[in-house]
């Protein structure tokens, strides 16, 4: 039997919610603005060819936490939250009785338009566009599988995600064994890193001093190295997708009490293999990307594809284990407002970081180091919090939530609570 509310969109009540997954997610969009505050002010091209210069040491100090702790960790901990947050809502369709697949393939086309507005009028590095793929893929491909099929399939896709960059590697190694196959390795290399180089100065004045319309021409050039890096993210995206399915299936969030040993086992085990792997990778690669690969380079970057999704985890079996406390669910409580209109946040997290360093803007593109790059992430999150906590509190949704639940429904949906409804 169908649920009136459901029928009308009505959001999940306070009550059905677990805070936990909301602050998790404010606590990830913290970590995408860190890390993503560096490709902001900075080419895309950068991405493969690495930084020219060394820096203030601060800014290599910044660099390097943000390499070791940061980097390639928070987009596992939204993936897994976005696996978890599709595993709950299929359980709230199945005990209602609605149609689930209809509903959420529109949500996720509503997801892919946003993302595209975005990467083309914004930003070029979103990430909304991949999610809503994967998501299709998640939905009609995974969504009946039983939790022993999906760790399975997450292994799968983790050693993919391990196996392609390394064998593109490897083909290189392979060539350089025969002097004739190394001369044209190392030409072929040296060539592309001269036209990555020339494109990323030329993106650097554009991103400068362009106009808008400027600027969004080249982001529409940029769009074409960003999604072929965004095939390589896929595979381990898809992982914790899957992985964050599994766990909604087993319904740990939903009794955290009885898998307190599970979740201490994952945290040590996890900042172990994570931290101790993304410290090896930091120290081999030495902040440059693009270079003739070598056999060292090769096991970095492997053990690097497994500890960044390890690491994400022990964030989230960490964090999860703090707010078994009081205290500390007072002290990060205030994050799950952020998580709430997680969209919207993220979505705004671009426009003011691109406002600052866009010619449109303020001008600062390249001008603004990893260093205080963190101390305007600070910044930019702490303004979030209390804008977020603001408008939770007196409305349903985010506005760009709102926007997004409006399409998907086809049917303009109340911004505002029902009357005595408690916020």
């Amino acid at each position: 039997m169908n649920d009136p509310a459901v029928e009308r969109g009505g959001p999940v009540p306070l009550s059905e919610r677990i805070p936990s997954i909301d602050i998790l997610r404010g606590f990830a969009l913290f970590g995408i603005l860190l890390v993503n505050m560096h490709l902001f002010g900075f080419p895309a091209q950068e991405l493969l060819v690495g930084s020219e210069e060394s820096g203030p040491l601060l800014d290599r100090i910044a660099a390097w936490g943000i390499q070791v702790f940061a980097e390639s960790k928070f987009y596992p901990i939204f993936s897994f939250l976005f696996g978890l947050g599709f595993a709950l809502q299929i359980q709230r369709a199945e005990a209602r009785g609605t149609r689930f697949v209809p509903f959420y393939l529109r949500r996720l086309f509503i997801l892919l338009l946003i993302g595209v507005a975005h990467a083309v009028f914004i930003w070029v590095g979103d990430i909304l566009v991949l999610y809503a793929l994967l998501g299709a893929i998640l939905l009609l491909f995974f969504r009946k599988r039983s939790p022993r099929t999906l760790l399975v399939w997450t292994g799968v896709f983790l050693a993919v995600s391990v196996l392609l960059p390394v064998g593109l590697s490897g083909l290189a190694l392979l060539a350089k064994l025969t002097p004739a196959g190394a001369a044209e390795v190392s030409a072929s290399f040296a060539e592309s890193e001269a036209g990555l180089r020339a494109e990323a100065a030329q993106a650097t004045l554009v991103y400068t001093t362009g106009s808008f319309a400027e600027i969004t021409l080249q982001r529409l050039s940029d769009l074409r190295l960003m999604y072929s890096v965004a095939i390589f993210l896929a595979f381990n995206a898809f992982a914790m997708f899957l992985l964050g399915l599994y766990v909604g299936r087993r319904g740990i969030f939903r009794n955290i009490s009885a898998h307190v040993p599970l979740l201490k086992k994952i945290f040590w085990w996890g900042f172990a293999l994570g931290a101790s792997s993304n410290l090896a990778y930091a120290i081999v690669n030495g902040g440059s990307e693009f270079a003739l690969p070598t056999r060292m380079d090769l096991l970095a970057d492997s053990v690097r594809t497994i500890g960044a999704p390890a690491l994400a985890l022990s964030y989230i079996a960490g964090l999860t284990l703090l707010l078994q406390h009081d205290a500390w669910r007072a002290r990060l409580g205030p994050l799950a407002a952020v998580g709430r209109m997680a969209l919207t946040n993220y979505l705004l997290q671009s426009l003011v970081a691109t406002t600052i360093f866009y010619g449109y803007g303020f001008g600062l593109f390249g001008q603004i180091g990893p260093a205080l790059g963190v101390v305007l992430t600070v910044v930019i999150f702490t303004a979030q919090i209390p804008l977020s906590m603001w408008w939770m509190g007196r409305f349903q949704f985010g506005p760009v939530e709102w926007l997004w639940r409006t399409l998907t429904y086809l049917r303009w949906q109340p911004l505002r609570p029902a009357s005595g409804t408690r916020r």
